[in-house]
């Protein structure tokens, strides 16, 4: 019986090759996203299993979770949650509102759903649950404050839960890749177009100049250490399947240096190193 995996998140990027990669390896793989013309096209065009899961509506995630324990006749090996956004901005520029609703996305709904899956798990005897966290799960970066904050707020509860279980078969991991070359750019304009209001900021200049320029290039040059999704998927087959899997998988080398950095430095040393990026 080929093992069972779900990923959220899998319309691009990291989650639809992890999803590609694992189906090859013989996995079975429920490839979930968030609109229901992904689902459709991840069984169209990839020929994978697929659910429907938006982490900001609690009744898809209970529904596709039940889908896809009415397909494995109620066992799931592995979760991987993947699914997020972002909203950039400044701190002092964004609703409250925005902070919630991307709460919704990035860190409640996994909450969720991996509460749905550890009882599944623990009545089996085993399972995997990887996290799909970030090197800004750890170092902060201006302008990024709304994606920082989900993604230290998933370390700290992975950490926790983690603890708690204490289950010899059941394992947590955080995957925390650095520049990947996914849509996350392209896709966090309309949130930053929908939140942020950019004139009468005082970080209006810096909008204009550098952070719209960026967000809406066409063909955007490779970031410094930027790497395909398929870095990722390497450590995600080495958390699902070693018998010892790391806690942590630190992704490219800017987040290895930034986490040497964040051991060797001083907060107003890292204040510093933070501002050149």
């Amino acid at each position: 019986m080929s093992q069972s995996i779900l990923i959220t998140g899998c319309s691009s990027g990291i989650g639809l090759d992890a999803a590609l990669t694992l189906s090859q390896r013989g996995w079975r793989v429920f490839a979930s996203c968030r609109n229901k013309a992904d689902v459709a096209r991840m069984t169209d065009e990839f020929g994978l299993e697929s659910v429907l899961i938006d982490y900001e509506d609690q009744d898809t995630i209970e529904a596709g979770f039940q889908e896809v324990l009415a397909a494995t006749g109620g066992r799931l090996d592995a979760l991987f949650n993947n699914g997020a956004y972002a909203i950039p901005g400044a701190v002092e520029d964004l609703p409250t509102a925005a902070l919630r609703q991307i709460f919704e996305a990035n860190f409640f709904g996994w909450h969720h759903l991996t509460r749905l899956a550890l009882p599944v798990m623990r009545a089996q005897g085993h399972g995997r649950i990887l996290q799909n966290s970030s090197v800004l799960g750890f170092a902060a970066l201006r302008y990024r404050g709304a994606y920082n904050a989900t993604k230290f707020a998933l370390e700290g509860l992975t950490d926790t839960i983690r603890l708690e279980t204490d289950h010899p078969h059941i394992h947590f991991s955080l995957i925390e890749p650095g520049p990947i070359r996914t849509k996350i750019r392209e896709n966090s304009v309309p949130h930053f177009q929908k939140w942020i209001t950019v004139k009468g900021s005082a970080h209006e200049q810096l909008y204009e100049k550098a952070l719209i320029p960026r967000l809406t290039a066409i063909n955007p040059p490779k970031d410094m250490f930027e790497l395909e999704p398929d870095a990722v998927t390497k450590d995600v087959i080495h958390a699902l399947e070693s018998p010892r899997p790391r806690i942590r998988y630190r992704i490219t080398t800017a987040t290895k240096l930034m986490m040497i950095a964040k051991r060797l430095l001083s907060s107003r040393q890292m204040d510093k190193l933070a501002h050149r990026f």
